[in-house]
């Protein structure tokens, strides 16, 4: 892959000032960063928009609202996705994408290796079991269902997601493993977020995050019938 490619890179922020100077610093060339401000109240917008950030504002609170409101911004063909924490290096971008620049793969996911500190017990423990039902309905291989992600723009608009707020990454993995695509993994660098997470660092977000979860392998089961 070289820098004439052209990726867009869709970050959803809530509060991450601290995370985004380093964060924006580090996207490589050919890499466009796409920030969808879902709701900061801590100038996180007005700072994006200073280190060269196109900046998107969401105002419907959600995950999901704000991945959807990037990929409608995105004009590039490839478009990626990460959490904007400072957990994940844009630096690994090129090599996650490359699979889906180069026809490999159609869906490209960063499966984590986390230092000591980076993810609580219960999400490990939540990821092998979501990627077992991942592997279970759909027959694609993964063992993570990572934030760093990447497939084509217009196919992803086509897949049809539906879930606005936690639910969609591992509604993505499982309508794209139910459609056949192509899933490849690469392995990603996952360190200690800077600031309080807003899903496994309150148990309000947790308790959100797993309805959400539950939802989409309920629904992925109607499908099944």
């Amino acid at each position: 892959m070289d820098g004439e490619a052209g990726v867009d890179v869709v970050l959803p922020v809530l509060n991450e000032r601290d995370a985004l100077p380093w964060v924006l610093e580090r996207m490589p060339e050919g890499f466009r960063p796409i920030v969808v401000d879902n709701g900061s109240d801590d100038g996180s917008a007005e700072i994006a928009a200073g280190l060269g950030a196109e900046v998107v504002t969401e105002p419907r609170r959600g995950f999901g609202a704000a991945c959807y409101a990037g990929l409608l911004a995105a004009t590039a063909p490839v478009v990626a996705f990460m959490d904007c924490d400072a957990s994940l290096d844009p630096g690994d971008l090129p090599g996650l994408c490359s699979p889906v620049l180069d026809g490999e793969a159609d869906l490209a996911l960063g499966a984590r290796d986390a230092e000591d500190g980076a993810l609580p017990p219960h999400s490990r423990i939540a990821n092998r079991y979501l990627a077992w039902e991942v592997r279970r309905r759909s027959g694609a291989h993964i063992s993570d269902i990572g934030p760093m992600r990447a497939a084509r723009r217009t196919a992803l608009l086509e897949l049809g997601i539906t879930d606005r707020r936690f639910g969609w990454p591992l509604e993505m993995v499982l309508r794209a493993g139910q459609d056949g695509w192509r899933i490849a993994e690469r392995r990603v660098p996952y360190r200690p977020r800077i600031g309080k997470s807003k899903v496994t660092g309150t148990l309000g977000g947790t308790l959100k995050a797993v309805k959400d979860m539950r939802a989409q392998l309920a629904l992925i089961k109607t499908r099944e019938q």
